[in-house]
């Protein structure tokens, strides 16, 4: 018996908007490496023997972008082009800031920091609303972590209303080292945590401050944690238990704005 035929469906030309910040091939990588864009992350064909690709895979490694090692066959799904080479690259939608270009800002701005923590945020869209949230409160920055954490993608830029443009983030290797840096230099670290010791309208958020927002599902890490000076929570009144982390963040930015007049 004669199968019948399925209609031919052409695919869809990849949207303008999902390419920008993505990397397909050696060629776009090495020559992005080679102008200093930033790069968030990097896939890599796993068990490719290649030493040219072993070779790019450890210049984006040295210049500061995480190298995660993937089967070929899920390249080829995330492959917008169809022509990935064994490499795609998702670069920053801007170049970072450091720790030390926010608490300048804050200094030329004649104010007391204001920064805002997330630890190991999964959602793009999180980060982005916390960016928009941060910039309309006034805030100098924001600081996630290189590894386990969404980066400064397409996806949060667009999340973030165009807040990425104006607000500085910092990306750091370690979160519990740049808190302890942030203490060092007199900054005070409030945690967010549901069964914080301190209800949010009794922590005094006017001096200088880093509002610490934990993983969607898990909260702050052990080490972030027990770095905190202080943990809050935000008072629950409904039968939910937990806010989304940028609304979290937003309550806090927005106390800390009404305290500081």
């Amino acid at each position: 018996m004669k199968q019948e035929r399925r209609p031919f469906v052409p695919r869809p030309e990849p949207d303008e908007e999902a390419l920008e910040g993505v990397l397909e091939g050696r060629n776009a990588v090495q020559e992005a490496l080679r102008s200093g864009r930033t790069i968030d992350k990097v896939f890599i064909a796993a068990g490719d023997t290649d030493r040219n690709l072993s070779r790019l895979a450890a210049q984006a490694k040295e210049a500061g972008a995480v190298v995660v090692p993937v089967d070929r066959r899920k390249l080829d799904q995330m492959s917008l082009t169809r022509a990935h080479q064994g490499i795609i690259a998702h670069a920053a939608a801007r170049d970072y800031a450091s720790l030390d270009d926010i608490l300048q800002l804050a200094q030329e701005r004649g104010e007391d920091p204001l920064i805002v923590v997330c630890d190991e945020l999964s959602d793009p869209h999180n980060l982005g609303a916390i960016l928009r949230s941060a910039e309309c409160a006034g805030a100098h920055g924001v600081i996630i972590p290189k590894r386990r954490s969404v980066g400064l993608s397409p996806v949060v830029a667009k999340a973030s209303a165009g807040a990425v443009e104006y607000m500085m983030v910092a990306r750091v290797p370690n979160i519990s080292a740049a808190l302890k840096e942030l203490k060092d230099r007199g900054v005070w670290v409030y945690g967010t945590a549901a069964d914080g010791a301190q209800e949010l309208y009794q922590a005094d958020l006017r001096g200088p401050a880093a509002i610490v927002i934990g993983n969607e599902g898990v909260g702050m890490g052990r080490l972030v944690r027990e770095t905190c000076d202080v943990l809050v929570r935000v008072p629950m009144k409904g039968r939910i238990s937990s806010l989304n982390a940028s609304a979290t963040a937003a309550i806090l930015l927005y106390e800390a704005v009404r305290q500081r007049g």
